[in-house]
């Protein structure tokens, strides 16, 4: 995502990753279910189903937009360009409502259904990835805290810190909400982490390196920085399309396990909820 900081970030997290304790929550499994294209100028940092297509958010200054995607081919139907200074971030619908962050800018935008923006809201720091609970829209900003945001005026209600054991899991970035779960890219990574959406618990984590190997990267493509972003929900398969910072193909996956939060279950790490 961010290039200027992406050396010094990788050469820490290498250094920290060997002495990093194995997750404590287990991993899941997934199942390829189709390929489809997927433009490889989009520099994926938000990614919505809805209606049957997808709705994407692209970043990078002067190349940032927000798209609506066919998904059987890939297909632009709709670019809104979103002009420098800004850098554009995830992206989630509420309420007749599409919300898009950016990511310095403190600044996000509204659009209605037809994606004409009708307005914008302002936020402190950064904005990362965003999702919607049913309650709360959730917003990520690269920490190991997800503000929730009232859905109507936008203005933080209150925070949920992630833990996988007893570890804070930080570099949260795009986000979906599916059944009680919070799915997030973890950011230079191929991971996702699944998370209990009531008490921040770790409940599964998904490698998903593996589908690198599916596809020959564009010629100008960067292995370090162009990693596994966008996730994007189906309720009525249950599926998962995800996909990566301009990789040409899209997945869509089926998780093994994925279901509702049994109502017994009152995980609670320290401090989960501040």
């Amino acid at each position: 995502m961010r290039r200027a900081a992406i050396l010094a970030i990788m050469a820490w997290t290498c250094a920290a990753g060997a002495q990093n304790p194995p997750h404590s929550a287990p991993q899941r499994e997934f199942r390829i279910i189709r390929e489809y294209p997927h433009r490889v100028d989009a520099y994926t940092e938000g990614l919505v189903f809805s209606q049957g297509q997808l709705y994407e958010s692209t970043g990078r200054v002067g190349h940032s937009s927000l798209r609506r995607v066919e998904v059987a081919t890939g297909e632009v139907l709709q670019d809104i360009n979103i002009p420098p200074p800004y850098f554009a971030e995830g992206l989630t619908h509420v309420g007749g409502r599409w919300l898009q962050l950016t990511w310095q800018s403190q600044t996000g935008f509204i659009y209605d259904d037809a994606l004409h923006r009708t307005g914008a809201f302002r936020y402190d720091g950064e904005g990362w990835g965003l999702t919607f609970d049913g309650r709360h829209v959730v917003m990520s900003n690269g920490s190991a805290l997800l503000r929730l945001l009232d859905p109507v005026d936008l203005h933080p209600v209150d925070r949920l810190a992630v833990f996988d054991g007893n570890r804070e899991v930080t570099g949260l970035n795009e986000l979906e909400y599916a059944d009680g779960l919070i799915y997030a890219n973890i950011w230079l990574s191929d991971d996702i982490a699944i998370i209990n959406g009531g008490s921040g618990t770790v409940v599964g984590w998904l490698h998903l390196a593996a589908l690198r190997g599916r596809f020959n990267p564009p010629e100008d493509w960067d292995r370090r920085e162009d990693v596994l972003n966008g996730i994007a929900y189906d309720p009525a398969s249950r599926h998962f399309f995800v996909t990566g910072k301009c990789w040409p193909k899209m997945f869509e996956i089926a998780i093994d396990g994925v279901g509702r939060i049994p109502p017994t279950d009152t995980t609670s790490p320290p401090e989960a909820r501040l």
